[in-house]
């Protein structure tokens, strides 16, 4: 009869690692270790009050126990792709008859559109030459020399088709709306707002080295971001807030006045500020996630909305070159374009309303207008589609994960995931987007095992046999974002490094794996040393270690043995 106090193990010897060899019968007993607060090992460890071995007797196949991963829940996804243009090519007898009538006036508009640009980049160096205080607002004549390029942009639009624009509302006025937001469809679109509007825009750093453009922007006084640099996108609001900062707005019961701040003698000659809150081009069919950098500033913002209603071509920048969309746009008889301004949203309380909060009311409005929907889309998934589309993926659109959703959920970056990615697209998707159990393990270098079945089943939530590249990315990024990651990582290098010299041996590290898969081949433990050791100089330091392990957060499991050892030697 089995006995059940509260000295005895809990769980058979074979669900706790151990050593094989011939002194497994004399210490079995020592193996069952009850892990208690008190431990100081595990208290040293953990910065969180937590402690690392509360879940290793969870009985599951969850390898990932030892760190207190839970299963996760795969978010929700959407079938809708927001960026793909839906006539790539030319399709259609009437649209090849088209394009042979207009090929004539192509030659026009070609000429006209040349001339444009040409008078409007003279225009523009002439009212640049000399300025050199840039952070004060561009003195008039300088103003009324750009009416020039203003023009020429209105006949660039004319050149591409744009007989006509139909406009719906009216533009506030800047002292009441300094901000316009604006879904994002076309390259049209700041054409056609720098001949409405002259705004202040905020791009990327990279535009100012293009040519005749980087002169242009330069004119409206841009606001430079490198989208992936935190100082950059902060010194980017305070921009903003310094283009904005016109008034003061009061609330005194339900009377508003407008009280002048100590800039308003400069500010009101600035120009409002436009921002694309989607950070990217879409196609028009739903709108995609708003980034915050106009609604941090807390300013009134009126919201513009452009369509672009067709029937044979769609005229949005999605999958389609820059040389297509031109040739198509020359070759049509007429575009048709819609820009409707919304009424102004004006921040709750003071402008103490929160920058998310704000957005979340801003993306609203423009949905409903548009009618259409809102999706967790941002320009991380932008990135994902081009490094699919340069792999020669057979459906990119199979990439999207909706990334702001999964930022906000894993604190992901857009360029780790990029890098998940990077590593699924070497395990041979099918064209489904689905990956196999032998191809992810010859990636990860991995023999079939229990503990590799074991890996691999944690993140096919579906258990399907295989996995999408969502999958693999969310599991990955919950592995990798568990606050005891890294603290495993760093116990689990010290465990391997048993002589404390600061680096492992192939030697070593086939030990320490052994662990874990007992009998690993030479050739597998080289396998899997060569993949940790970055740098390839023949031992693993620890920037090695931990530098695979961030990249394949999922091999951490390999080493649950060696965590564990250093909690209870």
């Amino acid at each position: 009869m089995s006995d059940h106090s509260i000295f005895a193990p809990l769980l058979p010897s074979n669900h706790l690692p151990h050593k094989s060899n011939g002194d497994d019968q004399e210490h079995a007993p020592e193996r069952h270790v009850i892990l208690t607060v008190e431990d100081d090992g595990v208290q040293h460890l953990l910065s969180n009050g937590d402690h690392l071995g509360t879940h290793i007797s969870e009985v599951d196949d969850n390898p990932y126990a030892f760190l207190g991963a839970n299963r996760f829940d795969m978010p929700g996804s959407t079938t809708v792709d927001p960026f793909r243009n839906n006539t790539p090519r030319v399709e259609g007898v009437y649209e090849w008859l088209k394009i042979v009538v207009c090929l004539p006036i192509t030659l026009v508009r070609l000429v006209l559109f040349g001339l444009a640009l040409m008078i409007g980049y003279v225009a523009t160096r002439t009212a640049l030459l000399g300025w050199k205080d840039r952070s004060s607002p561009m003195p008039k004549w300088r103003s009324r020399l750009m009416w020039v390029t203003r023009m020429s942009a209105r006949t660039i639009l004319f050149s591409f088709g744009y007989q006509w624009i139909r406009r719906k509302g009216k533009p506030a006025p800047r002292e009441i709306a300094p901000v316009v937001v604006s879904n994002h469809v076309s390259y049209i679109d700041p054409i056609f707002y720098f001949y409405e509007l002259f705004p202040t825009i905020v791009a990327s750093e990279s535009h100012d080295s293009m040519p005749f453009v980087g002169t242009i922007i330069r004119a409206m006084q841009v606001i430079y971001v490198n989208r992936f640099s935190p100082t950059s996108r902060k010194h980017a609001i305070n921009e903003i807030k310094m283009f904005s900062e016109c008034v003061i707005e009061v609330y005194l019961g339900d009377m508003k006045c407008y009280v002048p701040s100590q800039r308003k003698a400069s500010c009101d000659q600035f120009p409002r500020v436009l921002l694309f809150p989607e950070g990217t081009t879409t196609n028009g069919r739903s709108i995609i996630s708003f980034q915050l950098g106009a609604f941090i500033p807390g300013y009134p913002i009126q919201p513009v909305i452009v369509r672009y209603p067709h029937v044979h071509f769609d005229q949005s920048w999605g999958n389609v070159s820059l040389a297509m969309l031109m040739f198509r746009m020359f070759t049509q008889f007429h575009n048709f374009m819609e820009v409707e301004y919304l009424p102004v949203i004006t921040p709750h309380e003071n402008r103490k309303e929160s920058a998310v909060r704000l957005a979340q009311r801003t993306g609203h409005a423009v949905a409903s207008a548009l009618n259409v929907v809102q999706t967790s889309h941002s320009y991380g998934d932008v990135l994902l589609l081009s490094k699919a589309l340069e792999a020669n993926q057979e459906n990119p659109s199979l990439y999207l994960v909706e990334m702001a959703g999964v930022e906000a959920e894993f604190h992901l970056s857009s360029l780790e995931a990029v890098d998940f990615l990077d590593v699924f697209l070497s395990m041979n998707p099918d064209s489904r987007g689905q990956v196999e159990i032998h191809h992810f393990l010859k990636v990860l270098r991995l023999k079939p095992s229990t503990l590799s079945e074991k890996i691999f089943g944690f993140i096919d939530v579906q258990k399907s046999g295989k996995i999408t590249f969502k999958q693999f990315l969310v599991g990955s990024a919950h592995i990798l974002k568990q606050p005891l990651f890294h603290q495993a990582c760093e116990s689990a290098f010290t465990a391997c490094d048993g002589d404390g010299k600061n680096y492992i041996m192939e030697k070593e590290f086939g030990d320490s794996l052994m662990l874990s898969i007992p009998g690993l081949s030479n050739n597998e433990i080289r396998g899997l040393f060569t993949l940790f050791d970055i740098d390839r100089d023949g031992k693993m330091s620890k920037d090695d270690f931990i530098g695979c392990l961030r990249r394949y957060p999922l091999l951490i499991a390999l080493f649950s043995p060696c965590v564990l050892q250093q909690i209870c030697p």
